[in-house]
């Protein structure tokens, strides 16, 4: 289904807030529009190896330009904060050399001699090299080789990275002169190559004085070209997404994924062995689950893996639970999942220097540090609220870290152990301007469904109305199904919360059945039943809210994006309480969507088949075939690009709206696929529409 795969952004903010007093909060102005889309997003965080170093990378919007800026920054002990690594304004995914003397980073920016690239889908993304003490950045190689991920080798000597099989010239004019610029689907594809590249020559270039334009000899026809001085360790049918080389071995893990990037089938998803100097790779995974984030031991013995939630299960056929957490005897390729006795769903983790375990695991509406072995997983003592982005230091054992609430938007602390996570010291400061805001306050709410299963949700309250009633309302319907809403903080497109609670709506945010982190039994209850089964689920919530008197029944309003999308659909024809509904990217039928979705295996789970196997449920399951009751006015947008909910169910949607003379609205953003990352302006644009839709129909 929709999944948690645009990931939730962790937004750096102001220092940890503490709960003001209402009164204190009445006289600070509410956030606007523009403060709360002109933010800085931490993309990663990375400690160096020693721990007395960090690099930053952040995403900010360039109004002016259209897109998002990407840069680097580096925080350096004993500096409060960070100060700008790089401003190439297009620079991401750093990495700490093993050594801790160079970070390595892709880019698009252009290399010396080399125009720059009109928009930044025009340059080509290389490998750069910092040096973090003094210098510029330098690129490791010239050619035009796009780098899909790369890795350190552990002597920090080289790096391995993959780019996608090379065609010669010669093979190249053969195809257009055959086939002009038909697209040959799936035919025309190709899996990736793993290169390791010595930094050596890069490293001399960067220090030599500099001489004439270089100039890059013509390729042979027949020529298959790579970077120069790289060699080839394997090559792959799929794309390779990550590179772990085993810090002890000569043994390169990686992980694949489908050469299209469209995840059709979970066995193009499989963990691989390859020795450095033998090129054919060893498949250690042979199964029906989405593996991700692979980390080798400290003696290289064992590759620790996760499955994220509804990411399918290692044990039989394709299912959806938690996420949970594996290691591998890459000799055996035995397989063992850990911390099997939690009862949430795992997010992240990290290893040790001592080669122990730590987890982000989500239980409810909070997400701690957990220590993890194999058959149980002890919280720490921490902050209430949520932590993300865990990054441990190889020889300290320091923890960098971001906490957050609903109220307290997200910083980076390190911490110097994990005895002291409360303690730890905040080292960024990106967006103070929610500092000097009101804030909104929130708690969990929960309920009784009809069949006497306990429901949990958020209740984020307009600033300074904290446990006030008969509140006008707007349920948020998180996406996924597999997420939840919980304490933490959100501040874009997708996670507008607290800008919606700043703009006087109390703000409902249902963990119904199929969310993660209530158990797997709660998350698979969703099945077969994709949207009616929550959709009670979501009902009873709100009709709970006006028994208790909390929530406005003459001012209801309903809104969600992706899975959040469908649900609001289908609640547009089970009931006329709600005065407003906000949709975006999300199905109003289910054969076509399983066919342009690219995550259609994970639909067909859902249905418990393909649309010819259950017809009858693939109909039931539809808003569209109920249409007819729809009484809301309804706002719709959509990415014309998205992959993952094909804009022409909006088109479909809109149709049906028109036809039934509903009051409606449609907004496509040109070139967006399913999370709205291209332009800034298209976010801010969908959120401010919301608002006024919202305000128009279902406000005061």
């Amino acid at each position: 289904m929709k999944r948690n795969l645009f990931a939730r952004p962790v937004l750096a903010a102001s220092a940890l807030l503490l709960t003001l007093p209402l009164m204190a909060q009445a006289s600070l102005p509410a956030i606007s529009l523009d403060e709360f889309f002109n933010t800085s997003e931490v993309q990663s965080a990375k400690l160096s190896p020693d721990g007395t170093a960090a690099v930053i990378a952040t995403s900010t919007p360039d109004w002016q330009h259209n897109r998002f800026r990407q840069d680097l920054w580096l925080w350096r002990a004993p500096a409060t904060r960070p100060i700008l690594l790089t401003q190439a304004r297009q620079d991401s995914a750093p990495q700490w050399s093993p050594d801790g003397k160079f970070i390595a980073f892709i880019s698009n920016r252009a290399v010396p001699g080399e125009a720059e690239p009109d928009t930044d889908k025009d340059g080509t993304p290389r490998i750069w090299l910092i040096n973090p003490l003094a210098g510029e950045a330098f690129p490791l190689y010239r050619e035009k080789t796009e780098a899909h991920t790369f890795a350190w080798m552990p002597e920090s000597n080289a790096i391995l990275f993959a780019v996608t099989q090379a065609v010669s010239k010669e093979q190249q004019d053969t195809d257009t002169r055959q086939w002009n610029d038909v697209i040959r689907w799936r035919e025309q594809e190709h899996g990736d190559v793993l290169l390791r590249l010595p930094i050596k020559s890069a490293v001399e270039a960067n220090l030599a004085t500099p001489t004439a334009t270089h100039t890059d000899p013509e390729p042979a026809a027949t020529a298959v070209i790579y970077p120069r001085g790289s060699a080839v360790v394997t090559s792959s049918p799929y794309a390779i997404e990550e590179i772990v080389p085993s810090p002890q071995t000569a043994q390169i893990a990686f992980l694949t994924r489908s050469i299209s990037h469209r995840m059709e089938q979970p066995d193009a998803s499989e963990i691989y062995l390859v020795e450095l100097d033998h090129p054919t790779a060893r498949q250690l995974t042979h199964n029906q689950a989405i593996e991700q984030h692979l980390v080798w031991s400290p003696d290289g013995k064992t590759l620790y893996f996760m499955v994220p939630a509804a990411g399918g299960s290692l044990e039989g056929p394709y299912t959806d639970v938690q996420g949970r957490l594996y290691r591998c005897n890459p000799t055996t390729a035995a397989v063992e999942r850990i911390g099997v006795d939690f009862p949430g769903t795992w997010n992240s983790f990290e290893i040790l220097p001592d080669g122990g375990l730590i987890g982000l695991g989500m239980v409810g509406t909070e997400t701690q540090i957990y220590r993890v072995t194999p058959a149980t997983a002890q919280r720490l003592a921490g902050l209430p609220g949520s932590y993300a982005d865990l990054s441990v230091a190889r020889s300290s054992g320091q923890i960098l870290i971001t906490h957050s609430t609903v109220s307290d938007p997200a910083e980076l602390y390190l911490a110097h152990d994990l005895n002291h996570l409360s303690a730890a010291t905040q080292i960024t400061d990106f967006n103070a301007i929610f500092r000097q805001r009101a804030h909104p306050q929130a708690r969990p709410y929960l309920w009784k469904a009809d069949d006497g299963t306990s429901i949990e949700g958020m209740l984020i309250y307009p600033p300074g109305k904290f446990n006030q009633t008969h509140l006008r309302m707007l349920t948020l319907i998180h996406g996924g199904p597999a997420d939840a809403d919980g304490d933490r903080f959100g501040a874009d497109w997708y996670d507008w919360a607290g800008l919606a609670a700043a703009n006087g709506w109390l703000v409902f945010r249902p963990n119904y059945r199929g969310s993660s982190g209530y158990g797997d039994q709660f998350m698979q209850q969703i099945q077969p039943h994709l949207v009616s089964r929550p959709g009670k689920d979501i009902l009873e919530g709100v009709d709970a809210l006006v028994k208790d008197g909390i929530a406005d029944p003459d001012h209801l309003a309903i809104g969600g994006y992706s899975y959040g999308g469908y649900m609001t659909n289908w609640l547009l024809t089970q009931t006329s309480r709600f005065k407003a509904a906000v949709t975006g990217a999300g199905a109003v039928e289910h054969t076509a969507n399983w066919g342009n979705d690219d995550v259609t295996f994970d639909d067909a789970w859902y249905l418990s088949g393909t649309p010819w196997e259950q017809p009858q449920l693939y109909q039931s399951e539809a808003a569209i075939f109920q249409f007819d009751k729809v009484k809301t006015p309804t706002h719709l947008v959509a990415g014309n690009a998205d992959v993952r909910v094909s804009y022409f169910e909006g088109v479909l949607m809109e149709r049906a709206l028109q036809t039934l003379n509903i009051p409606h609205s449609f907004l496509v953003f040109p070139g967006e696929g399913h999370p709205l990352a291209n332009n800034p302006w298209h976010g801010y644009i969908k959120v401010r529409e919301e608002l006024k839709w919202l305000d128009k129909y279902a406000g005061n």
